[in-house]
């Protein structure tokens, strides 16, 4: 189980290079992810057949590339993941040990998305039955994945609990054995199971779903080679959290897999769908502090960083570390501070809870010009980002063995404004 790292108010560099220089160098906001950290959380998923990324959660190719260097392969949701991950240097089809790729995981297909999955051989987790009928119009004698909803979901918010009646997510468990029908009378196989029940989950939750896993595959039979575990592995955002018991959540599922190896007496290989493990604890968000402001018994220090570019406190209430940079690399005392951003939106905010609460936070004494760095930001940070109030979005650098490379460069005005007409 990986050490948790303690968080500090006061932060100099990045992977060992400067945050002025970073900022000086790339401008702010920007996002720098540390591609050690990704390795290192790769390497702690070792035991596991396959390692999947879950892409969504920082998709930027050279992240996704990284992956592929690390020997993970990918998940997609979307054609425009399809489309990254073949930019990244992942092919269509299975690999040299039979293990696909890519995999197309979602809930419904759009004709994009169909059109890629027969061109390059992608092989498809179906979450709805819907889904079964419609791959066989396209692609005759495929094997397929079901994703299953167990009936239950757990997640550190209702938003990001994918299981139970709630959820939009997965085909529904009692439909099992419907979908093995349209499956056989399609000439589909059915060769996969996959569940997730969301995402920051427990140990006690997950645990859940490997009895759940077990009963529908023996419910769907020999044809199944490959069982996911899906993601949802917690990180730890403050030093009240902690990891996973990787160990322990290895030998649940190695139980349930030998118990199917030996019931349908052939080899099954073990998945394993990390998204934010991989990048959460990789990745900051660099920004300036561009005003101090009291307001009544309130301290603000409002950034040039937004919720259009890193959007998880507003949406969840979510906690990240917060550090400050001083410029000359003096102690400074605490105080209670609120950290907001430039929008026109009072819910511009990431000091925030959950119910749009705000709150301080107890950071060093900072003034204008000086830089704040919002942490564990490499998970559902810059993929969510918009250009709401026309704000471009941020560039992204990678760093790679001391190294610090620009993947994504800050749009211009002009990129914003791309594609919009006005009609004559």
């Amino acid at each position: 189980m990986p050490q948790i790292q303690e968080f500090s108010t006061t932060r100099t560099d990045i992977a060992g290079i400067s945050v002025y220089e970073l900022a000086s160098q790339f401008g702010t906001p920007t996002f720098v992810y540390d591609a050690s950290v990704i390795q290192q959380r790769v390497s702690d998923l070792a035991q596991f057949d396959v390692v999947r990324y879950a892409q969504k959660a920082c998709s930027n190719i050279a992240i996704v590339d990284l992956v592929r260097q690390s020997g993970v392969v990918v998940d997609a949701v979307s054609a425009g993941e399809i489309h990254r991950a073949l930019l990244a240097g992942y092919k269509g089809g299975p690999g040299e040990d039979g293990t696909p790729q890519i995999v197309y995981t979602a809930d419904i297909f759009d004709q994009m998305a169909l059109d890629l999955i027969a061109e390059h051989d992608i092989h498809v987790n179906c979450g709805s039955p819907d889904m079964i009928a419609q791959l066989a119009e396209r692609v005759s004698g495929a094997h397929i994945t079901l994703r299953l909803n167990p009936g239950f979901g757990h997640g550190h918010s209702q938003k990001t609990n994918t299981g139970g009646e709630q959820s939009k997510h997965g085909i529904w468990f009692e439909q099992l054995a419907e979908c093995k029908a349209l499956a056989d009378n399609a000439g589909l196989t059915i060769s996969g199971l996959h569940m997730h029940i969301g995402s920051g989950t427990d140990l006690e939750h997950l645990a859940q779903v490997c009895g759940s896993m077990k009963q529908a595959a023996l419910e769907v039979g020999p044809s199944i080679s490959v069982v996911s575990a899906g993601g949802g592995l917690p990180v730890p955002y403050n030093s009240s959290q902690s990891y996973m018991d990787l160990d322990r959540y290895y030998e649940l599922w190695d139980e349930v897999r030998k118990s199917l190896e030996s019931e349908f007496e052939h080899s099954i290989s073990l998945e394993i769908e990390p998204g934010r493990y991989l990048s959460a604890e990789s990745g900051f968000l660099l920004t300036e502090i561009r005003a101090v402001k009291e307001m009544g018994s309130n301290r603000f220090y409002l950034v040039d960083a937004g919720f259009n570019n890193l959007a998880r406190p507003i949406m969840y209430g979510s906690y990240h570390p917060i550090s400050i940079s001083p410029r000359n690399g003096d102690s400074r005392e605490d105080q209670a501070v609120i950290v907001g951003g430039p929008l026109c939106e009072s819910g511009d905010i990431f000091t925030q809870e959950e119910g749009g609460f705000v709150a301080s936070r107890q950071l060093p004494k900072a003034e204008v010009g000086e830089l704040l760095v919002i942490e564990c930001a490499g998970a559902y940070g810059s993929v969510m980002g918009s250009n709401y109030n026309s704000k471009p979005l941020a560039s992204e650098v990678l760093i790679k063995q001391g190294e610090a490379h620009l993947i994504r460069a800050r749009q211009s005005l002009d990129d914003i404004t791309r594609g919009e007409i006005i009609p004559s």
